[in-house]
């Protein structure tokens, strides 16, 4: 459904989505679900709207894209080759038993889309193809699956299209299991869903799946392209991300949520001489090997320098709990604090550590 004119705002960038989406649907009217306040008039939802489509190849799903990470309208960014920040994120989701074309999608993957948006539009960090987040619980709350995170790849059906206000990639979001976003930690995310494909196909989020890793072959071929290529995971996204200095202590503060990912991948980084970045909203800390520690910060950035003693001590002690873990060497204490889930509406609903 085309965003209509108004006087002289161009829809220029909302056109050229809803092209795209007509080439892979014909004839299709999707079902577009808008906000009702804008976010630049002081709305909660940062994207103007989502809509839906229904396929049933290669087995019935509901299809969904984003209106709003991009430049919909006239062009307000300074850069001419990429429209906003540049994407669009899009999710394909299972159908359920009964669900048809002239079915009702469920609501919970669009609140997903805003919480993502309003990450990206609170940081101004963005998502790109190979990127992976823990969405620190279900990826649909209040539901029993076992997908908790989510990865983000090109969407397989709609290559990148380029807009009168820039370019623009779509990304898609694809629900995984912990033991599957492990594997993508260990290797990479692109390298993971490759293997994870043809088991499913489109990348088709199934709430009720089981792990893939249940496969053997499939756990043996995800082994083997790890063993090869190491970890390409240099960058976590985490909710919470702060520090201070006071004398010749600095304290690094993490959420409760993040810890297991951040200790997961710290040697999987540093013990083949590669960093690791987190970032967080509005600040970037950086880990890096080395053969003593050292530590240099700024207001938004930091480097620290991790020996290979302070890096065991760290994985030793640091905890998923509210606490304070100082390491031996003196230079550095790791504070943890809960993390907070929210619902759609971005309302605390539960507490990790």
């Amino acid at each position: 459904m085309a965003q209509e004119s108004s006087g002289d705002i161009s829809t220029a960038g909302w056109d050229a989505i809803n092209a795209a989406m007509a080439v892979l649907y014909p004839e299709q009217e999707p079902r577009h679900f808008g906000t009702l306040l804008s976010h630049t008039l002081g709305g909660n939802d940062p994207l103007d709207g989502i809509s839906v489509y229904w396929s049933e190849s290669p087995r019935p799903h509901w299809h969904y894209v984003s209106y709003g990470f991009s430049e919909l309208y006239d062009k307000q960014s300074d850069d001419p080759q990429e429209s906003g920040f540049g994407f669009e994120l899009t999710f394909r989701l299972a159908a359920q038993a009964g669900d048809g074309k002239s079915g009702e999608p469920p609501a919970w993957p669009m609140n997903l889309m805003q919480n993502l948006a309003r990450y990206v539009f609170n940081s101004g960090n963005v998502f790109e193809a190979g990127h992976h987040l823990d969405a620190n619980g279900p990826i649909a709350l209040d539901t029993d699956t076992r997908l908790r995170h989510l990865a983000f790849v090109a969407d397989p059906q709609l290559p990148a299209i380029n807009t009168a206000n820039g370019r623009l990639n779509f990304l898609q979001l694809v629900g995984v299991t912990d033991d599957e976003m492990a594997a993508i930690r260990r290797w990479s995310t692109l390298g993971v869903l490759a293997v994870l494909e043809p088991a499913m196909p489109l990348w088709i989020t199934e709430l009720e799946r089981d792990s893939l890793l249940r496969d053997p072959a499939i756990a043996a071929q995800l082994d083997v392209g790890s063993q090869r290529e190491g970890s390409s995971t240099g960058m976590l996204f985490v909710e919470t991300l702060d520090w201070s200095v006071e004398g010749a202590v600095t304290t690094l503060v993490l959420g409760a949520g993040q810890v297991p990912s951040v200790l997961e991948l710290l040697p999987l980084r540093l013990h083949h001489d590669k960093a690791l970045v987190l970032l967080g909203k509005d600040r970037q800390w950086r880990f890096e090997p080395g053969l003593s520690d050292d530590m240099q910060s700024d207001d938004d950035s930091a480097r620290c320098v991790l020996s290979d003693a302070s890096l065991q001590a760290m994985l030793d002690s640091v905890r998923a709990e509210r606490g304070l873990y100082p390491l031996a060497t003196g230079q550095l204490q790791i504070e943890v604090r809960p993390t907070l889930l929210r619902d759609g509406q971005g309302n605390p609903i539960r507490e990790i550590g």
